[in-house]
């Protein structure tokens, strides 16, 4: 078995390293912001194989994926594919990546708190948001001491 001399364990595509021996595919999920479905975009607007190993990619291959990533409208990828829709302050679609991604979440968030809306009351109790079961569920938390809840016996 020869050993390829131009494979390289770590690739680094928006700033993030990615895992050499993984498929591309699966190895673009590393990235915060992109899932199996983007990725699998990603890969079939490049023409690059998502079968293909990431250490195996040349320097214009992850160009052009970093090219897509960033930009992904331009090069005629849905909106319903992106994660940012119809921006609250500017209207616009976009797709957001890493430290943006998690600066916008923080935001929407503290916004959210400020108004005092639903989901924001929720958030700052630390209770779920998405309109999940609360009985056998979240009786555990972080925030409140880790400690759990649980049934207790009446006193006698």
């Amino acid at each position: 078995m020869e050993k390829d001399t131009n494979f390289k364990y770590l690739v680094r595509i928006a700033q993030t390293d990615l895992d050499g021996n993984k498929k591309i595919m699966y190895a673009l999920r590393k990235v915060k912001g992109i899932n199996i479905m983007f990725s699998n975009l990603v890969c079939n607007i490049s023409g690059i194989n998502p079968e293909k190993k990431a250490g195996n990619l040349n320097d214009a291959e992850v160009k052009r994926l970093e090219e897509i990533i960033f930009n992904p409208t331009k090069f005629g990828a849905p909106d319903w594919m992106l994660n940012r829709r119809n921006d609250p302050e500017t209207g616009e679609t976009k797709h957001l990546l890493t430290n943006d991604l998690r600066f916008v979440q923080e935001t929407d968030i503290k916004l959210q708190r400020k108004i005092k809306s639903y989901r924001g009351m929720r958030h700052s109790y630390g209770l779920p948001v998405r309109g999940q079961r609360t009985k056998s569920n979240f009786r555990t938390s972080k925030r409140r001491g880790g400690k759990a809840l649980g049934v207790q016996r009446k006193k006698k």
